[in-house]
């Protein structure tokens, strides 16, 4: 099977130590990933700003350069529900204003072999526990496309629970947003930053040493109300803790 990484704009640009973490756990696990150069954007922010025509290139983009891959495997749940849920709506669109069926014919192929990083690894690798070692107390949140597009369920829980050391502790409000929302925390800040403290008392009353979710735009927001109100808890990616060993001391 050829895998491909898709890292997103987010992820190359501001963490790029959740690609290497995919990287390094997909490799011990026997998937042979690779990261192919000509990736881009996927084209979210545009279509989810109101720039639905000027994402087209983009989604076009993408479906070319992961073309010949089986599976493409992405660290964020956000990116793979504009795969999986609007690239086909973006196909209809072109469609329904007469523009003909090139972009949904497209598109088409690349959509069902795009996965979340949780579901690929219980889906498809067919595990749950990675031989992952993580010493902490951990609260999880759902992100929002995780949970409501790509309907992750329990595999994110399942994965962390088969972590050696970690203690996993329920989050109160777990499916409650976060605030980020994209372009809504520019557009709704004083909206935004609230719901961003609630979640982070939550996670807070949990006792947890760390905040975990499967998608760092949700991190980058929950991280910077974390740092504003003092908070003592650390944002982590569960990729980087699926990727950790006893061997890596610096976790």
């Amino acid at each position: 099977m050829r895998v491909a990484l898709f890292l997103t704009c987010v992820n190359d640009t501001l963490y790029p130590d959740t690609g290497r973490a995919v990287v390094r756990l997909l490799r011990r696990l026997g998937v042979d990933v690779e990261f192919p150069l000509g990736q881009t954007c996927c084209g979210q922010a545009h279509y989810n700003t109101g720039y639905r025509h000027e994402a087209e290139p983009l989604a076009r983009r993408f479906a070319e350069v992961f073309e010949g891959y089986d599976a493409v495997v992405t660290p964020s749940g956000s990116c793979g529900a504009m795969v999986r849920e609007l690239y086909p709506r973006m196909g209809e669109r072109a469609r329904a204003e007469g523009r003909g069926d090139s972009l949904a014919r497209t598109l088409a192929p690349v959509v069902p072999k795009t996965y979340e990083l949780t579901e690929f690894l219980v889906d498809v690798v067919g595990v749950t526990d990675v031989g992952a070692w993580y010493p902490h107390r951990v609260t999880y949140h759902p992100t929002c496309h995780g949970l409501r597009a790509l309907g992750l369920g329990d595999r994110p829980r399942r994965l962390l629970e088969a972590v050696r050391g970690l203690e996993l502790v329920e989050l109160p409000g777990a499916e409650e947003c976060c605030g980020f929302g994209g372009t809504f925390a520019v557009k709704n800040a004083a909206v935004s930053a609230a719901m961003g403290t609630d979640k982070v008392r939550n996670a807070e009353s949990t006792g947890a040493e760390v905040l975990c979710a499967a998608d760092n735009s949700c991190l980058m927001h929950i991280g910077g109300t974390l740092s504003r109100l003092g908070a003592g808890l650390r944002p982590v990616h569960i990729a980087e803790i699926l990727a950790s060993t006893e061997e890596d001391p610096a976790r």
